[in-house]
């Protein structure tokens, strides 16, 4: 990276630089070298059409199960461009702004590897939408996640063939037109672009990459928010200490023990003689419920980061070995299989965390009953909970597994698939719940520190609760909640940690 350049295909992306890319305003270039080496594969390739009279795959036939139907050479071209428009198909809601340049990055960087065949200008295109903030307009739904994304693919890369619609300058335009304000011609495909721009898995590596993103921050605010609750509930610091962790040195449940005793050195709270020896599971077993997330989002980023590096469209180019192979490497099933460890890893932080709501609001441990000083007339933070048990139930219907469905495609040829895009769409409805549920718990968290005040927690804390009082007031008497649990992910989701 150089300034504010990042040179694609240049080196292996990272979610840092990804990050530095989205939030920087960072500008997509080629350097000489991968321009040379896409220019390379595409040299081979139409010599390698030219000289051979056997059928290639996707190049001189046609797709699918129509894989036996030869094209002439006089239509090749049109053979490219009338795949990208019929499988324009992408349905549903339009895909975030993000998770569209997203797609256009990562496809860009696999291409860019050689082994696509693709024309120099169709890469320095997808560079262009990015770099102008051309957003081609996608939908969340119709990928199988099999020969990569189908669908939502065809529907990003319409605009470059100067077919469909993108966002541009908050409207919504025809492609051409913007097209037409840049001076720019509608990209003329040659043979096997259209299969290299619309196989692979950047649709659901994207939305993977987005959410992985959201996990990291996820993760770290549920430690913060179940320290808080660990206070308010008067637990016990020793199955925090690292002497647990050593003798199951699982690296999640290490690190977690570790977060946790950070966060609460200093408070007179957590050092004071406690009447009770054990804690609740939901408390007790912090170390080992948020460390088995920690280590499958660990599992799941190093998956990603190996499928965001590769070459995922088919059939793939090796020039120097002289081989053009049709394989399968647009297949999701990697991803899909990541992608519901995911969701259940991310849905056991809710799972948990309601379970610490309902123990602070059962009067126990000197804290009133429904966490309010006078309930019965008031109901307090009852039905709190009962939101978050429900969120919790939906995520549970939500980590069925994509992965294990399957159902047959192009007239079987296609006769297995991964839904990785299904598996990939619906992490983010897990996460918003669970925004939500911990909301919920640093409302209730919150709420019972001050039922042991004067007593002080850690300084850590103590600031973190500082600066959430600015936005969230304590309830002496019932008020209308919502706007607290709303006000209370605001404050969650902008909060640095």
């Amino acid at each position: 990276m150089s300034n504010n350049v990042y040179y694609i295909g240049s080196e292996p992306l990272t979610f840092e630089s990804i990050e530095k890319i989205l939030t920087g305003n960072m500008r997509l270039e080629l350097t000489p070298e991968v321009t040379a080496r896409i220019q390379y594969c595409r040299d081979y390739l139409d010599k390698k059409i030219e000289a051979q009279e056997a059928p290639l795959y996707g190049i001189t036939t046609g797709f699918g199960s129509l894989c036996n139907k030869t094209i002439s050479p006089d239509e090749l071209n049109t053979l490219q461009e009338n795949l990208v428009k019929s499988h324009a198909c992408s349905i549903g809601e339009e895909v975030s702004p993000v998770i569209v340049r997203l797609m256009m990055l990562l496809k860009a960087h696999a291409l860019s590897l050689g082994h696509s065949g693709v024309q120099v200008i169709t890469v320095q295109r997808i560079l262009d939408f990015f770099n102008n903030d051309i957003l081609p307009i996608v939908y969340d739904r119709g990928s199988l996640g099999a020969s990569g994304d189908l669908a939502p693919l065809a529907n990003l890369f319409l605009p470059l063939i100067g077919v469909g619609d993108v966002h541009y300058k908050g409207k919504k335009r025809d492609a051409i037109g913007v097209l037409d304000e840049y001076a720019w011609k509608p990209v003329k495909l040659k043979s096997k672009e259209g299969l290299a721009l619309l196989n692979g898995t950047q649709f659901m590596s994207a939305n993977g990459v987005f959410a992985l993103m959201r996990a990291f921050k996820i993760s770290k605010r549920a430690d913060l928010i179940a320290s808080i609750s660990l206070e308010a509930f008067d637990g016990l610091i020793d199955p925090f200490m690292d002497c647990i962790q050593q003798i199951r040195p699982h690296k999640g449940q290490i690190e977690t023990g570790e977060v946790f005793r950070d966060l609460l050195e200093g408070s007179e709270s957590i050092a004071r003689k406690k009447d009770h020896i054990q804690d609740p599971y939901s408390f007790r077993c912090i170390p080992q419920v948020h460390g088995a997330t920690k280590d499958a989002i660990r599992y799941v980023s190093n998956v990603l980061l190996t499928e965001i590096n590769s070459v995922t469209d088919n059939p793939t180019i090796f020039p120097d070995e002289d081989r053009i192979i049709s394989g399968g490497n647009f297949h999701g099933q990697p991803l899909a299989i990541s992608f519901d460890f995911l969701g259940i890893a991310l849905a056991e932080l809710g799972n948990i965390s309601e379970r610490r709501v309902a123990q602070l609001i059962m009067g126990l441990r000197g804290l009133p009953e429904f966490l309010v000083a006078n309930p019965g007339l008031n109901s307090g933070f009852m039905i709190p909970q009962y939101a978050a048990a429900s969120m919790v139930s939906q995520n549970k219907m939500y980590c069925y597994p994509a992965s294990s469905d399957s159902i047959v495609s192009s007239n079987g040829q296609e006769d297995h698939v991964s839904m990785g895009a299904n598996a990939a769409t619906k992490l983010f409805k897990i996460m918003d719940n669970l925004d939500h549920i911990l909301a919920i718990e640093l409302m209730n968290g919150a709420q019972g520190i001050e039922f042991r005040r004067p007593a002080k927690t850690s300084p850590k804390l103590e600031k973190f609760l500082k600066d959430y009082r600015k936005e969230v007031s304590f309830i002496k008497d019932d008020i209308v909640m919502y706007p607290e649990i709303h006000r209370t992910v605001a404050f969650l989701r902008r909060y640095p940690l």
